[in-house]
């Protein structure tokens, strides 16, 4: 049976018989030829009219296109980008901004520079006006941090703000311990405070004043002068006046920095990403109490320089916040952008005339307290700071009235040195340089009812200026936002525009492809209109020639028996023109070719020297 089915793929052309060894041997290799049609994904079999077209590559080539087209559009319609920017921004438990604003890493400083009076013993002589020199700068670390933090159902936080402070050595210029000549706070503030009371009131304060030796000049410590000392006429009011001394010590710096009972409503972002981080209300109420009127006293959406609103454009106001300032500040775009640390920061500054107290921005008429307005550049807060008469202003009476300056000998304004900037990325609203400047002054009244204090009647004093600077962020964070801000929007273009132009490319392909197949298509239904056009002179031809290979192959398989017979009758040839023989008939082309060798050479086909002749007869018979 094997025989049979070697024989049959010999006569068939599916199978080549090859001798398997030398001429001893008995047995055939079949081999199977290799097959016409090679199955490729990109290509196309057979030739002419036998081309089988194969639609699938086409096909493909517009699903791709397809494909890579929707999802550019998707890109572009979608923006995936924007959302998981969204999901970042926004204030939730564990959050990663979120961790940032609770806890900021960053490294915040509070630098104070005090004025030392140099001239006490002529001024209080009346000789000379007061002279002062900035000393200092006085340098403290300030830990922020939101601490109890409760989120609210309405898209809002609760958080109780703290700024603990503690002393830099390293990067002072003065020491804590330095003795200096500041004003009395204690005398100056009771004396004005109590100036449009009763004579007996002023009387009581006089009587107390003479008792402790009080002076409006006293020598003391920076760090007593900054964060409280003891003094009998405030250990006095803080006993006989709880309700309006609630402290036993007096220090600038403590009254700035005591948050005890603060409490703060901050915008989470759920509802509108632009107010991520930004204050809703302080105290309970959107309102600051010390101020009259929405333009004064509206809090919220303003800033503590923890984080700035996202997606700032150029012509946004962005609103600042300081408990120690006691009012928001409006702040503007320069125009100015400068690459921090990898980050594109919008310079914001506050505007011109923010200090002025309604004659030059009408508006600004509500910080007038009581409708008693001070000079311009100076802004009354002693409702923030206990009652005591105290003035903010830029440092050095910086774009304050040219009268402050000229009233006290030492104040030097200078731009540079004194003007407030934030540099703020704009997507994000993180702060990347944030420098905020401001004076403390006290802005005393008619003291002449208090003998020892009349001699700074209607007076302005420069006590101390500030610092607040956030300059660099940490590697790791900035790394970060270089991630996420930087390279993630240009990463998720790219990919569209790649996409867009592969799907582009594969459509084309696509159409290529398919114009192409029906091209071929009309040539292949040419032909056959052709061929069905001379059809009764194709099927003669055709039975003529079929005719005709029937008969050759007749002979030609007669002939192949009979010198095959005749072989196994002839000594087998010597072994070298064997092999010469096989040569020759292994190069001898097609099985036509072969065929017409073996009839002139009247020499059988080698792979058929074995075969049993009998079987061989009867089979072809």
């Amino acid at each position: 049976m094997k025989d049979w089915v070697s024989l049959f793929g010999v006569v068939t052309g599916r199978y080549s018989a090859v001798n398997a060894g030398s001429k001893s041997s008995s047995s055939l290799r079949i081999q199977r030829r290799p097959s016409v049609f090679v199955n490729q994904f990109f290509k196309e079999s057979g030739t002419g009219q036998q081309r089988r077209i194969r639609p699938r590559c086409a096909f493909v080539l517009m699903v791709l296109g397809v494909l890579s087209l929707l999802s550019a559009c998707f890109i572009l319609l979608a923006q995936p980008y924007e959302l998981i920017f969204k999901l970042k921004v926004i204030f939730s438990s564990g959050g990663e901004t979120f961790e940032l604003w609770r806890k900021p890493p960053v490294d915040l400083y509070l630098r104070v520079w005090l004025f030392n009076v140099t001239n006490k013993e002529a001024f209080m002589a009346g000789k000379e006006k007061l002279r002062v020199q900035e000393t200092g700068p006085y340098v403290y670390r300030e830990y922020m941090e939101h601490t109890n933090v409760t989120f609210n159902d309405n898209g809002t936080l609760t958080t109780v703000p703290r700024h603990p402070l503690v002393w830099m050595p390293e990067l002072s210029g003065g020491k804590e311990d330095d003795i200096l000549v500041m004003p009395n706070i204690a005398l100056l503030s009771i004396a004005d405070v109590v100036k449009d009371m009763s004579f007996f009131s002023r009387m009581g304060i006089n009587i107390l004043a003479g008792q402790t030796n009080s002076e409006g000049l006293v020598p003391i410590t920076a760090k007593d002068f900054m964060f409280g000392y003891k003094s009998p006429l405030v250990t006095i009011g803080n006993k006989f006046m709880p309700s309006w001394i609630k402290f036993d010590k007096l220090g600038l710096i403590d009254r700035m920095y005591d948050f005890d009972g603060d409490v703060a409503t901050v915008f989470t972002g759920e509802t509108d990403i632009h107010l991520s981080g930004l204050l809703d209300t302080y105290r309970h109420s959107q309102d600051l109490p010390q101020w009259h009127g929405k333009h004064c006293s509206r809090v919220t959406g303003a800033s503590d320089a923890s984080k700035f609103p996202s997606n700032i454009q150029p012509n946004d106001t962005v609103y600042f916040y300081r408990k120690s300032v006691c009012r928001v500040m409006p702040t503007v775009f320069t125009g100015e952008v400068k690459n921090i640390q990898g980050l594109n920061g919008y310079k914001f500054v506050f505007p011109n005339n923010t200090l002025d107290n309604g004659n030059i921005i009408p508006e600004n008429k509500c910080f007038c307290r009581e409708g008693k307005c001070l000079p311009a550049g100076l802004i009354d807060v002693r409702d923030c700071y206990y009652g005591f008469p105290i003035g903010v202003s830029y440092p050095h009476f910086y774009e304050a009235d040219h009268k402050l300056v000229e009233a006290v000998d030492g104040s030097y304004p200078d731009r540079e040195k004194h003007q407030s900037h934030f540099f703020i990325e704009p997507k994000s609203g993180l702060p990347l340089d944030v420098l905020v400047r401001f004076q403390i002054n006290m802005a005393l009244g008619d003291l002449s009812g208090t003998p020892r204090a009349a001699k700074f009647s209607n007076m302005v004093l420069p006590m101390l200026w500030t610092e607040f600077r956030m300059s660099n962020l940490p590697e790791d964070l900035n790394n970060r936002f270089i991630l996420y801000l930087n390279i993630l929007p240009v990463a998720e273009q790219i990919i569209m525009y790649v996409l867009f132009l592969a799907g582009a490319f594969f459509l084309v392909g696509s159409i290529f492809r398919v114009v192409h197949m029906n091209w071929d298509l009309q040539k292949m239904s040419a032909n056959m209109d052709f061929s069905h056009g001379n059809s009764e002179e194709l099927k003669r031809i055709h039975h003529k020639n079929m005719k005709r290979r029937e008969n050759k192959h007749a002979n030609n398989k007669t002939k192949e028996v009979e010198s095959y017979y005749s072989s196994l009758l002839t000594p087998a040839p010597e072994e070298g023109q064997e092999s010469k023989e096989m040569d020759v008939f292994e190069h001898a082309g097609n099985d036509d070719d072969r065929e017409e060798l073996c009839d002139q050479t009247h020499t059988p086909p080698p792979q058929y020297d074995l075969i049993n002749f009998a079987m061989l007869k009867e089979a072809i018979v």
